[in-house]
């Protein structure tokens, strides 16, 4: 079933423009055909491409990464090998990304902590402020 451009971005959450950019920088899976008066025509194998890619760019992954993948992809089978290092190599970033917000986590949590602590304990204005006499290692636990 032939797709327009609107219809491509309700469905995929794309807007119009970054369709138009996504062919622009050769990121679809197989070229946008077009029709005799220029409008594009998507499939829905576009639709489920755009779904890993959003996935792909979401998590980090360079629109240059992203092309290299495609193109690998593009030259059918025999360099299965090159993809899954790729994807292997993207898998670690996103493993450390990962692994960087759940050290903010813990900071955010504990910081919730303190301030809940001290709001239920009524001693908010013991929380940080540049003008407490506290020692500047107990302003350190505190901010």
């Amino acid at each position: 079933m032939d797709l327009s451009i609107g219809e491509v971005a309700e469905r995929s959450g794309l807007s119009v423009h970054a369709l138009r950019f996504y062919e622009r920088e050769g990121l679809f899976a197989n070229p946008v055909r077009r029709l005799s008066n220029g409008r594009r025509v998507y499939h829905e194998e576009d639709l489920e491409w755009l779904a890993i890619c959003t996935k792909l760019r979401s998590s980090g992954m360079s629109l240059a990464t992203i092309r290299q993948y495609i193109e690998l992809a593009r030259q059918g089978p025999g360099n299965e090998d090159e993809r899954l290092a790729l994807l292997r190599q993207h898998e670690t970033h996103v493993e450390a990304q990962i692994q960087e917000l759940r050290e903010a986590l813990d900071v955010v949590r504990y910081k919730v902590r303190v301030y809940a602590d001290h709001l239920a304990r009524g001693e908010a204005d013991r929380l940080w402020n540049s003008s407490h006499p506290d020692s500047a290692e107990a302003r350190a636990r505190q901010v």
